[in-house]
């Protein structure tokens, strides 16, 4: 019973206080008044009265304030009185209460209530006991009450009554004259009732009563249980407490029958008698029908009545103790198989609260565990080299490990076990509980096989799922070396690659992260295993690769490796090779007349996805096969349904690479996406995928799934950041800033025109319809905040003066380029972008602007010439210039406008911020002040974690929005005022 209650706080932080509870400086205030119980019927709807014996105001609580009429001395007698007085209900009052016996020591609690709050405290402790039974109100409502109690619990609470201060039962009886005090214990013992009967009002309790009464928390007429509930309550008065002992029958033991033969154990269950007065006394219920003059002494005269009513109101929770009502002696109770089940599981719980006690036999446990073990089958050779484990297509072996107290069980004791058929058997000198449910779950899957990849996973994980339900596991054999070998990437050197070094054709010398990332590349790759190499750009996971087709290259002829990357790194690929590995062959499989004629084993090739989508076919039909395939950028494919997905599926290779600074940009289905490509199959299908993992992790925050992914996926994904301890200590120091401006008039207007008149259609419309005109509001409030003209599609049109990013904008590169600084300027918009190059051409600054339309060589002549500082203000577009570019000449960074996802912003920052960078960095974000782009830049600082709306699903899961939410999160704020085109400026610098 104790597992159904609810359990009262004494004092609670406002945020966390449930509704209706008493504020803690309210509660405190209260402790100091005087406090009486007021009766009520149902007990749970009484209340208690606080008020002041001196008549002064009472504490504004914020609760219920009446008038009460008190007993107080008056001269040499007493004399009635009205008060103002503070009312709650019990089980608001019972915090305030205990707070003011807690209170006592420090003198603030009136003796009143902390009277009434060591009520409280005996009453919360007798349920957590158990010590709870059903019955009727007396007006026929259903009620909890108090009981059975013993002896001691009976002496405390007449100890306690005795102690009554006056002022705690200070309400005279209605109608009494002369005045006449309710008598202490009946009021306590009311009290302790009215708390215990607003406890058990949980599902629980319904399913223990078979009915909603008394889980309800309004009180319930059920006046056709009258004499059920005299029952309860004689049983509760009655000096007597019956209980069922669990005895087996010891000769059955011997003949070592486990199956259906029926010569297995039978049980029984044994009535016992125990005296309320005296705890220490108890009998069989055959010795008191058997006539012991002894037990009739001790018990008296009324226990036989009492015992059979007690049964009687038991066989109501569990009907097999109807047949000892039908006895002429109602003393054992033979139990067959399906019965022993239930009173060893919810019976117990029913019989419980009916007051009657299940005691099972000493000895007996329900320890009985199971795990499952992965080996290949004893039938079949294990592979004795690891790199031919997981391609010799051998299909491993799940065998259940039934434990007994931790120990396992041998196979011989496991099958006994499994074919005994009876819900207990003996093991091991000991009586086990059979789960039914889970030896059904063990002959079903016995003999079952996984294949080596799945084996992987849930050695990995360490559970395995069987039928829905998630089983701890254990790995043996080839399967245990391998998982203890890839388990953690960074671990240490445990292979000849690992304390090689760096390769001796490298032109170069390799920092210590980016040599233990080549041992672990070569690591999975030589096992025949795909990986996802995920540092933050600017780290060097160009050399690493580059290191590892050295590397392979040394061991032995190994084929050329394939490198698909976008257009704008065909370039500094090229260069790398060329600078890092001189003398290995790098062509470039792009533009017109590309051809794999002549093939080098040794060498590179360079291609784009664009090219991949067309020639798929002819790169995955080589004469040399492909020894490693590498997709940079990856997150170009983290659409597993894309034409380049599936594209890059098709070319067949020794070894997958996947080489991207965020491998999750948007949601955890990019991350299936890109192992699935590596080590197809890993994670299994991307809807049990989504099941098992995003759902839970993304919609849910639940940690368990998280950790579980992590444990999977971390062997083949190696993830470092520029800030990870030991990475790139000699970085310089990086600054993010906001920097804030305000709207123009004109930008106002439009802004707010647009709000109106879009939430107005939003409102009429549903469906993909509703969404789309979400998206477009979104878009058109974000071009209002950089420029009007980009909105209004304005061309060759006067732009200063207009916006007051682009005020801004001024403000920061006419600081920059006085201090002979360089500068990358982001925008997601080309043709903002072109705005932007217009402006700062008209003041005479020139800039270059890098966008997806720009050619090949055009794109490399710009990031050199920037480079050699011929160029101070570079332009890109976000999308076509986030990624891959080196150009740390620049110690500024200014985000235009926001992409709403802080990993896309970081990987554009790190054009900058890479290794190379030698002077300190400052991240500029533009925001307009009071737009819908200020709410989103204070949730992304507010929450940065992959299960947050903006973060998993970018703008798209903002149209999901209602259009109360949707109305909070664009409405102008109007606690910045718009400038106009005489607005005086600004010291230049300032922002900076």
């Amino acid at each position: 019973m104790a597992r159904i209650l609810q359990v009262v706080e004494v004092d609670e932080p406002a945020e966390q206080r449930k509704p209706g509870a008493v504020a803690p400086a309210a509660s405190a205030a209260l402790s100091a008044c005087e406090a009486v119980f007021l009766p009520g019927d149902p007990a749970r709807e009484g209340r208690v009265a606080f008020w002041r014996a001196d008549g002064g105001k009472m504490p504004d609580c914020d609760v219920e304030l009446g008038e009460l009429t008190v007993v107080r001395p008056h001269g040499n007698g007493i004399r009635r009185r009205r008060v103002s007085a503070v009312l709650l209900p019990v089980a608001q009052a019972v915090p305030v209460l205990t707070r003011a016996r807690a209170m006592v020591p420090s003198g603030n609690a009136s003796v009143s209530a902390a009277w009434w709050g060591a009520g409280a405290l005996i009453a919360l402790q007798l349920a957590a006991r158990g010590r709870l039974l059903p019955g009727l109100s007396p007006t026929g409502f259903d009620a909890w009450r108090l009981g059975p109690l013993d002896g001691d619990d009976v002496r405390r609470i007449r100890d306690l009554a005795a102690a009554m201060p006056p002022e705690a039962r200070a309400v005279p009886l209605p109608g009494s004259s002369p005045v006449a005090l309710p008598a202490a214990e009946p009021l306590l013992r009311a009290f302790v009732d009215a708390v215990a009967d607003g406890l058990p009002r949980s599902p629980a309790a319904r399913h223990l009563m078979a009915g909603p009464a008394f889980a309800a928390r309004m009180p319930v007429p059920i006046p056709e249980q009258r004499e059920w509930a005299a029952e309860v309550a004689a049983g509760m008065d009655a000096g007597v407490r019956v209980s069922l002992r669990l005895e087996a029958d010891s000769d059955a033991w011997d003949s070592g029958d486990f199956g259906d033969s029926g010569g297995g154990p039978k049980f029984r269950a044994v009535v016992q008698l125990h005296s309320l007065a005296d705890p220490t006394l108890v009998a069989d219920a055959a010795e008191l029908w058997a006539g012991a003059a002894a037990a009739q002494e001790q018990f008296g005269a009324r226990t036989r009545i009492d015992a059979l009513l007690a049964l009687r109101r038991g066989a109501k929770a569990w009907p097999p103790l109807s047949r000892l009502l039908l006895a002429a002696a109602p003393d054992v109770l033979q139990l067959a198989d399906d019965e022993l089940l239930e009173l060893l599981g919810g019976a117990a719980e029913r019989l419980a609260a009916a007051g009657i006690q299940v005691h099972l036999p000493k000895g007996l446990t329900k320890e009985l565990t199971a795990t499952g073990l992965l080996d290949p089958p004893r039938r079949k050779k294990t592979p004795s080299d690891l790199e031919t484990f997981l391609s010799s297509g051998q299909l491993l072996e799940f065998r259940w490990q039934l434990a007994l107290g931790g120990e396992s069980l041998t196979e011989e004791e496991m099958d006994r076990l499994i074919e005994a058929h009876r819900p207990v058997v003996r093991l091991r000198d000991q009586w086990v509980v059979v789960d039914q449910a889970l030896v059904r779950k063990v002959r079903k899957q016995r003999g079952r096989e996984l294949t080596a990849l799945d084996a992987l996973g849930a050695a990995l994980t360490g559970e395995v799922e069987i039928d829905g339900t998630s089983v701890p596991v254990t790995a043996g054999g080839a399967l245990e070396q391998l998982r203890a070998r890839i388990a953690e990437p960074e671990a240490g050197p445990d292979s000849a690659s690992a304390t090689a070094g760096q390769p001796a054709m490298l032109a170069a010398t390799l920092r210590d992260y980016q040599l233990r990332g080549l041992a672990w590349l070569d690591r999975m790759t030589s096992l025949g295993l795909g990986c996802c190499l995920a540092d933050d750009m600017g780290l060097g996971k160009t050399i690493t690769l580059i290191s590892l087709h050295l590397r392979h290259h040394e061991r032995s002829a190994h084929g050329p490796t394939l490198v698909v990357c976008p257009t704008s790194l065909l370039g500094n690929w090229e260069r790398e090779v060329q600078r890092f590995a001189p003398g290995i062959p790098v062509r470039r499989f792009h533009g017109p007349g590309r051809t794999l004629d002549d093939l080098t084993p040794n060498g590179f090739v360079l291609t784009t996805y664009g090219t991949l989508r067309r020639d798929a076919a002819l790169l995955a039909d080589t004469a040399v096969p492909w020894g490693l395939l590498v997709a940079d950028e990856a997150q170009h494919v983290k659409n597993p349904y894309s034409d380049t997905a599936r594209a890059l599926r098709t070319v067949p290779a020794g070894g997958r690479i996947a080489l991207t600074g965020t491998p999750v940009e948007n949601n955890l289905s990019e991350l299936w996406a890109l192992l699935d490509w590596t080590t197809p199959g890993l994670l299994g299908t991307l809807t049990a995928f989504r099941e098992r993992y995003a759902r839970a992790v993304e919609a849910d925050g639940d940690q368990e799934s998280a950790h579980r992914l992590a444990r999977l996926v971390r062997p083949f994904l190696m993830r470092r950041r520029k800030s990870d301890p030991g990475i790139a200590p000699e970085l310089p120091p990086k600054t993010e800033t906001d920097q804030p401006c305000s709207l123009t008039k004109e930008q106002a207007s439009l802004y707010e025109a647009l709000v109106r008149e879009s939430l107005a259609a939003i409102g009429e419309a549903d469906g993909m319809a509703r969404r789309g005109l979400v998206m477009k509001l979104l878009t058109g409030l974000k071009q209002v905040c950089n420029h009007p003209a980009q909105y209004l599609k304005e061309k060759n049109t006067k732009l200063a003066g207009r916006s007051g990013k682009l005020e801004l904008l001024d403000e920061l590169l006419d600081a920059i380029v006085a201090e002979d600084g360089s500068v990358l300027v982001f925008t997601q918009y080309v043709e903002m972008g072109r705005l932007l190059q217009q402006h700062l051409a008209d003041r005479g600054i020139a800039a270059q602007f890098l966008h997806g339309g720009t050619p090949v060589k055009q794109r490399e002549e710009m990031v050199d010439r920037f480079q050699r500082g011929e160029r101070q203000v570079f332009l890109l577009s976000l999308k076509a210039a986030g990624t891959g570019l080196n150009l740390t000449r620049a110690g500024h960074v200014i985000h235009f406008d926001r992409w709403w996802n802080p990993a896309v912003e970081d990987q554009a920052t790190d054009r900058a911020y890479r290794i190379g960078q030698t002077q300190p960095v400052q991240v500029h974000r533009l925001i307009a002040e009071g737009t819908v782009e200020d709410r989103i830049a204070q949730m992304l600082k507010q929450k940065k974690g992959l299960a947050d709306a903006v973060l998993s699903h970018g703008e798209a899961a903002l149209t999901e929005l209602s259009d109360a939410e949707l109305a909070e999160l664009v409405t102008m704020r109007h606690n910045t005022t718009p400038w106009s085109t005489d607005r005086p400026s600004t010291t230049k610098g300032s922002r900076t």
